[in-house]
């Protein structure tokens, strides 16, 4: 009888993993047509401009296929996992430096908005590396 396992860069079941990073390119891509599609009514709202909301849109979009891709792979990628949470984490750092440094002059409702999609994103990235580590 012969057992297969996984290598210890890739996982089999993902547990709490795979659906984590589903939730994450669900939403991240939400966020991403949103912003292409509403660039010019959230422009003002948010203080953003339209391309600078539509260059964050495009990237977010082609972002969440990437982490969708991650997801549906069987076994689950170790080495790809650990770049979405690395990604995840970067974007929190940004988003963070963004408010503090007012970077695109974002209007308060603005800064706010960028507040609390790093806070989702946080949550993403320790969701998946909470996944992660239970391998």
């Amino acid at each position: 009888m012969t057992t297969t396992t996984a290598s210890p860069r890739s996982l089999r079941s993902g547990g709490l993993l795979r659906p984590a990073l589903l939730l994450d390119a669900v939403v991240t891509g939400a966020n991403g047509a949103a912003y292409l599609l509403a660039a010019p009514l959230l422009d003002d709202v948010l203080g953003l401009s339209t391309g600078l909301l539509r260059g964050v849109g495009a990237f977010l979009v082609v972002f969440a296929g990437a982490v969708w891709l991650t997801a549906r792979t069987r076994p689950l990628n170790v080495p790809a996992v650990e770049a979405v949470i690395g990604a995840n984490a970067l974007w929190v750092i940004g988003s963070a430096a963004a408010v503090v440094t007012g970077f695109g002059s974002p209007t308060t409702l603005g800064a706010v908005w960028l507040v609390l999609q790093a806070v989702v994103v946080a949550a993403f990235a320790a969701l998946q590396l909470a996944g992660l580590r239970r391998r």
